[in-house]
Order: C-alpha cells, then sequence, then structure tokens
C-alpha cells in the first residue's frame, strides 16, 4: 500500500488568456478579429502589457515599448490599461475557483495555482474540475482560459501553456518521466537567453541532455543555485506547496519617463516623489512587515538594468538618494525609469501536505 506522502498531489495552474486584451474586446465586439494590444502610448515611453494573439501573430509582445508594436503592426488598436475593471474580473474569477477550493495561489490578476488533491468536486477529479472552471469562467465573464493539471506546480504550469490559447492539457504521473525527457531547457524555470546559449553551447537541448549532469556538474555550468533548480527540473521534481497565504517578499514603485534624464540632478524630486508613494503602498498592503533592505532601480536609454541595494529597517530616504548618485557614477547615461524597493524580513510559513484521495487524475 502506497503510504500517502508518496502519492502524488493534483494541481491545477489557470492561465487567463491574454486577460486585459480579452476583457477589453469583449465589453467591445467591434474590436474582434483586430489586432488588439493593452499598455502606455508611444509618445509617453510607453510598453505594452499584453495583446491578443492577432497581434502576437504580427510580432507584438508583452513588455515590448509601444513605439516597437506600432513598427510591428501599423493597424494595431492599442487600449489604455484600466486596472479597476482588470481587479474587479479578477475578483469574481478568484470566486470561482474558492467554489472548489480553499487551496487558491494568486500569481498575478491573471493566473493561479489550485490544490484540488482534497476535493470532492467532480468525482475528485481534477481534470473534470479543471474543465468545470473553465466552463464558468467562459458562461459567467465570456472569458477564455487555459488549464494545466499535474502533480507539483511547475508541471501545471508548464501544462497549461501547452495547448493555449483556450485549451487544457494534463500530465499524468505516470507520464512524467516521458514528458519531461523531450521538454527543451528554454522551458525551465531561470533559463533565459544567456544562460539558454550557455546550454546549447554545451549541447544541452532538452531535459534529457540535463539529466546526463550530475548536480556538482550542473553547478559548474551555471552556479550553485540555478544548478540546483535546473537538477530538480529536468527531473519534474517540485516540492513546492499551494499556498494559499503567500507572503510579499518585497514591495516597489517606479517611473517611466516620457523624455530620457540625463543630469542625475534632475532625479532628486522624482526620488522624493517615489518615496512618499512608496510609503503610502507599504501603508497599504504590508504596514505590519519588517523591513530588511532598499533599493533602486534604474533603467538606461539603451534598456541596460541595473538595482543596487542596502541593509535598511526602515526606509531611508536619504539612502535612496546615495543609492541613486552611486549607481548613476558607474554608467552616466541618460535614465528611461527609475524605481525605489524593499525587501521584507522572511516570514516563517507552516504549510500542510493534502494527500491524493482518489486515484483519478
Amino acid at each position: 500500500m502506497i503510504s500517502s506522502e508518496n502519492r502524488p498531489r493534483k494541481i491545477i495552474h489557470i492561465d487567463m488568456d491574454c486577460f486585459y486584451a480579452a476583457i477589453e474586446i469583449r465589453d467591445n465586439p467591434s474590436l474582434t478579429n483586430k489586432p488588439v494590444a493593452v499598455g502606455g502610448p508611444s509618445h509617453r515611453r510607453g510598453v505594452i502589457c499584453t495583446c491578443n494573439y492577432i497581434a502576437r501573430q504580427y510580432g507584438v509582445r508583452s513588455a515590448m515599448p509601444t513605439s516597437q508594436a506600432y513598427q510591428q503592426c501599423d493597424e494595431l488598436i492599442l487600449l489604455p490599461v484600466n486596472m479597476p475593471k482588470y481587479k474587479q474580473v479578477a475578483k469574481r474569477i478568484q470566486e470561482i475557483f474558492h467554489e472548489f477550493t480553499d487551496l487558491v495561489e494568486p500569481l498575478a490578476l491573471d493566473e493561479a495555482y489550485l490544490d484540488v488533491t482534497d476535493s470532492a468536486y467532480c468525482r475528485g477529479s481534477a481534470t473534470l474540475i479543471a474543465q468545470e472552471i473553465r466552463r464558468q469562467i467562459w458562461e459567467r465573464e465570456k472569458l477564455p482560459a487555459s488549464a494545466g493539471i499535474a502533480s507539483n506546480k511547475f508541471l501545471a504550469k508548464i501544462a497549461s501553456g501547452w495547448n493555449k490559447p483556450n485549451g487544457l492539457f494534463v500530465i499524468l504521473p505516470q507520464e512524467i518521466s516521458t514528458f519531461i525527457q523531450a521538454l527543451p531547457v528554454t522551458e525551465l524555470y531561470g533559463v533565459g537567453k544567456v544562460n539558454a546559449e550557455k546550454l546549447h553551447r554545451l549541447n544541452l537541448l532538452t531535459c534529457a541532455d540535463l539529466q546526463k549532469l550530475s548536480l556538482l556538474e550542473l553547478s559548474n555550468q551555471v552556479g550553485k543555485k540555478l544548478g540546483q533548480r535546473l537538477y530538480e527540473q529536468c527531473r519534474g521534481i517540485d516540492s513546492r506547496c499551494v499556498e494559499p497565504n503567500r507572503i510579499r517578499k518585497s514591495l516597489s514603485v517606479e517611473q517611466t519617463f516620457s523624455k530620457d534624464i540625463s543630469h542625475i540632478q534632475a532625479c532628486s524630486s522624482i526620488i522624493n516623489a517615489l518615496h512618499d508613494k512608496l510609503l503610502q503602498r507599504i501603508q497599504e498592503v504590508a504596514s505590519c512587515r519588517d523591513i530588511k533592505s532598499q533599493y533602486v532601480k534604474i533603467k538606461f536609454n539603451d534598456f541596460k538594468l541595473i538595482t543596487a541595494e542596502v541593509a535598511s529597517n526602515e526606509v531611508n530616504l536619504d539612502k535612496y538618494h546615495v543609492l541613486l548618485c552611486e549607481s548613476y557614477a558607474q554608467q552616466e547615461k541618460p535614465i528611461r525609469l527609475l524605481g525605489l524597493g524593499i525587501h521584507f524580513q522572511a516570514e516563517k510559513q507552516h504549510t500542510q501536505f493534502i494527500p491524493i484521495q482518489q486515484t483519478l487524475f
């Protein structure tokens, strides 16, 4: 008999498809079958928050400067961000999730993990629960959602992107080994452009290739922290629990400038304003948390991003000015974006593993 500790969990990852754009198209059907994006205007150095799949066919992508998006698609319909509306829709979708389980971990407005291991709905079948959640979202909100079902968070998130848009994909426990071996290394967390090129130069193209390396060999190639992460991911291992009350690790505010700032003196009043805004955000969402450090974030006109951090148990305005001056002195290039943030002290969490109750997946 298999002990409950060794039985797989049932994790669902729900990912709303083109969430902001989908809401705008739903509310204005005349936008259907047209390239639509939501983001900031190009004359204010805006970026694309999200876009529909028609726009993506032209090469438009999230986080792309709006000016570049127009170069990719001159017929692009750009809509302003309406965050209050998106938050209201997200709240109603979260309520749907909680009808099936209390173990819901939102990652953002448009995605969440659900642990349905102990859910009695749909005869305990995670697949049927995911199908029903997607049906309910469409019925109540007229919005498409994709879902991934697996025995851990890493695999569930990979699965939710497998049949996008408006799709569902299941990785059964007995299929993990076959699935993961064929998975490209570019699908793994922590493998960006630089690390992907490094792995490819070593002829490490798939998880099957990574599995040939020991933990020590992998760590020697990409570093201890990433090596440990890749060693586990390439074997489909992820022991993280779904955390309904996931604790915020940091908080930040930032501003993108309509024109690059070329003189450090001009940043002084901006730092002061961002400092006030940060204090307000802390009061709103994290007034009881202990602060570990504070940092500045600078993006230059060549899009190079740097951060500088200093230990601090309170938000100190003078330290932000010092961090900015020291960071700017290393580059002395026009500034495109400026941000201030804090990291919080870690808090102890008590999570409970919930074993599977039925064999239905």
